[in-house]
């Protein structure tokens, strides 16, 4: 199930808000300016390539694409067994921000969406059939755990793909991580 935890950027002893309520993790990331949203079901057969993900999807990713000026869509995935998924972690735990929005549809899988706005810090845990949107400029980092299983669309306006500005903060390496808050659960 997903879920949305709020701390204090200063104290991750307690969650201020802690639900599991898609309808008000949507309202709470609304607030803030973070689209979040569920998608329907598609029926993909085990071991999709990324094609068919993309064709299935197609009339969500389209529609995004036209809202929000996207030019291209890809689909990642990692599984625990992936020779580099630690180096992969690793890269995204860092506190950073990027030029353009970044867009996830989760297709399967789940991972840790950690978004750093004002004095507060956003948990979303991400699942199958969740769409994030993290608005340019926002402060964030994400957290796949240290057994990644997940697939996701996701969608760029820069040919480039992902392209991260490191803030430099250390606030990343005080919150919890992955195992603590998912896996302990």
């Amino acid at each position: 199930m997903s879920s949305l935890r709020i701390y204090n950027d200063n104290d991750f002893s307690q969650p201020l808000v802690f639900t599991e309520d898609g309808a008000e993790i949507s309202r709470q990331l609304n607030e803030v300016g973070i689209r979040f949203e569920r998608w329907s079901t598609r029926e993909l057969e085990e071991g999709a390539t990324p094609d068919s993900i993309l064709a299935a999807y197609q009339a969500e990713v389209e529609k995004l694409k036209a809202e929000n000026g996207f030019t291209t869509a890809d689909v990642v995935s990692l599984t625990p067994t992936h020779p580099q998924k630690d180096d992969f972690r690793k890269k995204f735990l860092d506190e950073h921000r990027h030029s353009e929005d970044e867009v996830r549809f989760f297709v399967r899988g789940q991972g840790l969406f950690y978004l750093h706005l004002d004095d507060k810090v956003y948990v979303v845990l991400c699942r199958k059939n969740d769409l994030i949107s993290v608005p340019n400029g926002t402060r964030h980092w994400f957290d796949m755990g240290p057994a990644p299983e997940f697939t996701c669309v996701r969608l760029f306006t820069n040919p480039e793909g992902w392209v991260a500005q490191f803030t430099g903060d250390e606030i990343a390496s005080k919150a919890p991580r992955f195992e603590q808050l998912i896996e302990a659960a």
